[in-house]
């Protein structure tokens, strides 16, 4: 088993083994001493391991309900979030019970903000199923919804009390599923790690998972500790979001999957970081071969103009600009402040 720690608030352990879900229930008990538990998970995961968290939780004494939602970044609505809070309620959670998110990314945002806001916040543990639930988004305490006007615009800082990562879960997963995990992996080594990146380029992650897997999720504790609630060096995990997220609210969230837009906004930053001269020459080439080698898209449909405009509703919007990420070169990442009316000129407009 490998174990992390994180360090902010309350103290969690991630752990990572194969086939720990099938104990998850041990795992849970040593941390949370709740009699109730709600699993949320989406109609993709729940026939596939829905029975064998349940059946782990109740061996421990635990009284389980379940919440499944329709998969997809389309039920990432504040209407499923009001929907998940009110069965928590109809089920009698109190302040000392627990939500536990078992599926993807949207499971965990989802499932954690609803943990954050119900009785003003309840524990709640992540049991990530997809490469990118895996490597990111289980890991830091981001939770939330979209909202027409963008991605992720309303939220919560809440951190779960455990993740339990189950590696075998990939095994599940479709292979364009797991090239969208591949883009958070990808930029945790752009960002952070040369030597992850090298990993990405010159090995078959898969024949690695687990330590690719480990890797990416040190590099997120260790920011996340230095900077939890996004003040100033955790900025640097949205590597290739900004443009990532214009692009996915222009397929309207369900055209391209975010780990495929936040690659191809990682290639148009470096590319324009080269132009400008802020970024090592062959940066964005080098992004575009691991691209490539994931099955993974390289470039989007919609106009600059319109990804543009559509970045304008982006969280990391500020009163005067935007502060987009760049590379130096790769492994060593840098927050830019672009003033509005100097962005159409970065994009060469």
């Amino acid at each position: 088993m490998k174990r992390l720690t994180v360090h902010v608030g309350k103290t969690y352990e991630i752990l990572i083994e194969k086939g720990i879900m099938q104990n998850c229930g041990s795992y849970i008990k040593k941390v949370s001493n709740a009699k109730k538990v709600c699993v949320i998970t989406d109609s993709n995961v729940a026939p596939l391991y829905l029975d064998r968290a349940v059946s782990s939780l109740e061996k421990e004494g635990y009284t389980v309900c379940s919440f499944i939602f329709t998969a997809g970044e389309n039920s990432k609505t504040t209407a499923t979030i009001v929907e998940m809070v009110e069965f928590l309620a109809q089920n009698g959670l109190t302040r000392k019970d627990l939500v536990v998110a078992l599926g993807g990314g949207v499971c965990g945002d989802m499932a954690g903000f609803a943990a954050a806001i119900y009785l003003r916040g309840i524990d709640f543990v992540q049991i990530p199923t997809t490469l990118l639930s895996q490597v990111d988004s289980s890991v830091g305490g981001k939770t939330g919804v979209d909202l027409p006007q963008g991605k992720n615009l309303c939220g919560a800082f809440h951190q779960p009390v455990l993740v339990l990562i189950d590696p075998l879960a990939l095994n599940t997963l479709p292979d364009h599923f797991f090239s969208d995990g591949m883009g958070e992996v990808i930029k945790s080594g752009c960002i952070k790690s040369a030597n992850l990146f090298e990993k990405i380029e010159n090995e078959d992650v898969k024949e690695n998972i687990e330590e690719i897997i480990f890797d990416c999720v040190d590099i997120k504790r260790g920011v996340v500790e230095r900077d939890e609630k996004e003040q100033g060096e955790r900025a640097l995990l949205n590597f290739g979001h900004t443009i990532g997220h214009g692009i996915e609210k222009l397929h309207n969230f369900s055209g391209i999957s975010h780990g495929e837009a936040v690659g191809i906004g990682m290639l148009m930053i470096c590319k324009i970081g080269e132009r400008e001269g802020l970024t090592e020459k062959g940066t964005a080439e080098r992004i575009k071969s691991v691209l490539e080698k994931y099955n993974m898209k390289t470039f989007d449909g919609n106009s600059v103009e319109d990804i543009i405009e559509a970045m304008q509703h982006d969280k990391k919007k500020t009163s005067t600009g935007i502060n987009f990420v760049m590379l130096k070169t790769i492994g060593d990442s840098f927050i830019y402040p672009v003033e509005d009316e100097k962005i159409n000129g970065l994009f060469g407009l």
